[in-house]
Formats: structure tokens, C-alpha cells, sequence
């Protein structure tokens, strides 16, 4: 009988790291963004970039017109919600945008691959998102 108690307890513990990793996987799936080589990547691989001129928690974006044709908004669908460092933006044209811990999220028109980060730097203004 002593022999039964240990081997309940790891199969508690088991079980209950299960159901967490399962958790953190799920939440993982729906985050609107991944982590790829310790930089922040839309969910077609490509590389997400912050924008200095954007204000921190303002809920705005202020690139619009030309600037978003060349960086192009990590859009967020109708019923998106925030959800941790995550939020949901309105930008001027009435669309929603992810932004990571309030600063809205874009892509590159010149990065042709995942992994490319040609816009890392871009007129010393532009950066790579990082978690």
C-alpha cells in the first residue's frame, strides 16, 4: 500500500503539468504573434516591426496613407480581443491593428522571406518587435 501513494502522486503531478502545458499552448495558438529567433513574427512567418513615432498606449497608429503601403498594419479581425501584452488598436481608416504592449505592430513590403529583417533600423526609426 505504501508503494501506491508515491506513484499517485507523480501521476497527480503529471497530470496537472498536462493540463498547464496545454493551457499555455492554447493561449499560445490564439496570440496573434509568435517568437522566431528572439524577434516577433505574424502568423505568415514574416518579421513584425514597432515604429518609434508611435506613442505607447496612445491606441493610435501614426502610420497611415504612404507609410502603411510600405509597413503594413498586423491587422486584427472585428471581434479580436487583447489578451496579455497584446492589444487591440483603431487605426484612422477604421481597421483594427495588434499592438505589443501598446505599440502597434507592422510588417515590411521589402522583407521577401521569414526571417528576412530588412526593415530592422529602416531611417533609425523602425525596429524589429521583440517580446
Amino acid at each position: 500500500m505504501n508503494s501506491l501513494f508515491p506513484r499517485l502522486n507523480r501521476l497527480t503531478a503529471m497530470a496537472t503539468l498536462s493540463i498547464a502545458l496545454l493551457g499555455a499552448c492554447a493561449s499560445m495558438a490564439d496570440a496573434p504573434a509568435k517568437l522566431a529567433g528572439g524577434v516577433l513574427t505574424g502568423p505568415n512567418g514574416m518579421t513584425l516591426y514597432t515604429f518609434d513615432k508611435d506613442t505607447v498606449g496612445s491606441g493610435k497608429s501614426v502610420c497611415n496613407g504612404p507609410c502603411a503601403t510600405n509597413w503594413p498594419p498586423l491587422t486584427a479581425a472585428e471581434g479580436d480581443k487583447g489578451q496579455g501584452d497584446f492589444s487591440v488598436i483603431t487605426r484612422d481608416d477604421g481597421k483594427k491593428q495588434w499592438a505589443l504592449k501598446g505599440k502597434p505592430l507592422y510588417y515590411w513590403v521589402k522583407d521577401a522571406k521569414p526571417g528576412d529583417m530588412t526593415g530592422d533600423g529602416f531611417n533609425k526609426v523602425w525596429q524589429v518587435a521583440k517580446p
